[in-house]
């Protein structure tokens, strides 16, 4: 019997990228009519590649695109850049369609709820009261809490730890099969492939969930 519905933040509840592209759009066109030696489109290809070597959440990304790009830091540049993006980032953040209803519909089955993410926790926290959703998680596991990103088992254990229940009592549900899936699976939880929050071009993983989900209101029916 399914007591706890466990789920990724960013691409499950929250359309991540959606909002990552859009600031960082913003941020470079900013940036490249202050001065960035470079063109936008350039620049967006060397940005992304930078997140991918640094992470997704690096907090000093654009000081490493400017710096890389003018071999300095010009902080007028700088500054017009995550003014830009910060801007557009508070516009942007907005969960799927049906996840509050999804949340209601849970809460009303007696389901525990609680968040797994890679997240720092700060920044998870701050994503789920701007969106009006902090209500509905009895925890969130963040990276702090064990030092460790998925798919470590540790992640999974401590917030199987902070709910009371065994793993076999839990559903995970999360958009990275390398990542979530594998990671919850590892522990004996049964897994949710949220499809929706996937690009094309990552879908396709061997590491198979128990369910695939192309809304989040199907999670209903699978809690049964």
């Amino acid at each position: 019997m399914i007591k706890a519905v466990l789920f990724d933040l960013d691409n499950t509840l929250v359309d991540f990228m959606k909002m990552k592209r859009a600031s960082c759009s913003a941020a470079v066109s900013a940036m490249v009519d202050s001065g960035l030696k470079i063109d936008k489109k350039k620049a967006m290809s060397v940005l992304f590649g930078l997140y991918d070597r640094y992470g997704i959440e690096y907090n000093l990304i654009f000081q490493k695109l400017v710096s890389k790009i003018n071999k300095k830091i010009d902080y007028r540049i700088l500054a017009r850049g995550i003014n830009a993006y910060r801007k557009v980032q508070q516009g942007f953040l907005e969960p799927y369609p049906n996840v509050i209803l999804t949340l209601i519909r849970l809460r009303e089955k007696g389901i525990k709820l609680a968040v797994v993410s890679d997240a720092p926790k700060l920044k998870a926290w701050m994503r789920l009261v701007e969106l009006n959703l902090e209500d509905f998680f009895d925890n969130v596991v963040a990276f702090e809490d064990t030092g460790t990103h998925k798919p470590s088992p540790e992640p999974f254990e401590k917030a199987l730890k902070l709910l009371k229940i065994s793993a076999d009592e839990a559903l995970f549900v999360g958009d990275w099969p390398e990542r979530d899936i594998k990671g919850a699976k590892e522990l004996g939880i049964k897994t949710v492939y949220a499809r929706y929050g996937r690009d094309k071009t990552t879908s396709g993983s061997r590491i198979k969930a128990d369910y695939e989900i192309n809304n989040i209101i199907e999670l209903v029916g699978i809690v049964g």
